[in-house]
């Protein structure tokens, strides 16, 4: 059975970072194949995994409306033009969903991104979803199960606050979460009191658990700034050994 693994908190907090993390943990443990799916319109998951994008699912629901080829329906159309859409790697397969119709409308790609998970999920043991700022878009997505959910905050009272509201919108959602987890990226070493008791606040009045606490990382710049594949980043690179610990404990 696949499992699903999203990413959720407000824009900035480093989603697309953990993601990148999380698909080099799943393939060094063999824990494969794994479909990652871009799902934010700015998309820039494939920056961190060092490869370059030729369709995306926007781009696909665009043809959709020209002319189509004869004899072809579209379902077949677009089952052909998603598997050519696929950046394929070792363990992984890449699918990026690329900018919405028009402006501030994401309903139509997001249709095409459900359909398209549900006929290619067979195939994979994890799908790992990266997603935009919010949690509504997992709803229109047709995620009503995710095994796993990160939840990542910035050292931010706004981002601690958004982390909240997002383990809250989860049951009118109505998407049953197995196991989730607070993950609190770029913080201070140490936790300046205030911070602390945010964190301990949010936790202690949801049932969003602490998953763990990363510091800002020197060695995930400069790989950005090079335009490296953070899978290439050694696991003694102590922001990596630390992720890899939370992830240990989440797959459990």
């Amino acid at each position: 059975m696949t499992k699903i693994i999203a990413m959720a908190g407000k824009g900035g907090t480093g989603k697309t970072t953990l993601s990148a993390l999380l698909l080099k943990y799943l393939v060094s443990r063999n824990m494969t194949p794994v479909l990652a799916v871009d799902a934010d319109a700015n998309a820039n998951l494939n920056e961190l995994l060092g490869l370059k994008v030729g369709r995306t699912i926007g781009q696909i629901r665009k043809d959709l409306k020209s002319e189509m080829p004869p004899n072809v329906t579209r379902d077949q159309f677009m089952e052909m033009q998603v598997h050519q859409a696929l950046v394929e790697e070792q363990g992984y397969d890449l699918l990026v969903m690329g900018q919405p119709d028009g402006p501030g409308c994401y309903c139509a790609a997001n249709q095409h991104l459900a359909a398209t998970m549900d006929h290619l999920a067979p195939n994979y043991q994890y799908i790992l979803v990266d997603n935009e700022a919010g949690m509504e878009h997992l709803s229109r997505m047709n995620l009503r199960t995710i095994d796993y959910l990160f939840v990542v905050s910035d050292p931010s009272a706004r981002g601690i606050l958004t982390a909240r509201r997002i383990a809250d919108l989860t049951a009118p959602l109505a998407i049953n979460i197995k196991k989730k987890c607070l993950i609190v990226n770029r913080a201070p070493a140490p936790l300046t009191p205030e911070l602390a008791a945010k964190i301990n606040e949010a936790v202690t009045e949801t049932d969003l658990p602490l998953g763990g606490i990363l510091p800002a990382s020197p060695e995930l710049v400069q790989q950005e700034i090079m335009g490296a594949s953070y899978l290439t980043l050694d696991e003694a690179v102590p922001v990596v050994r630390q992720a890899f610990a939370i992830f240990d404990n989440m797959f459990a």
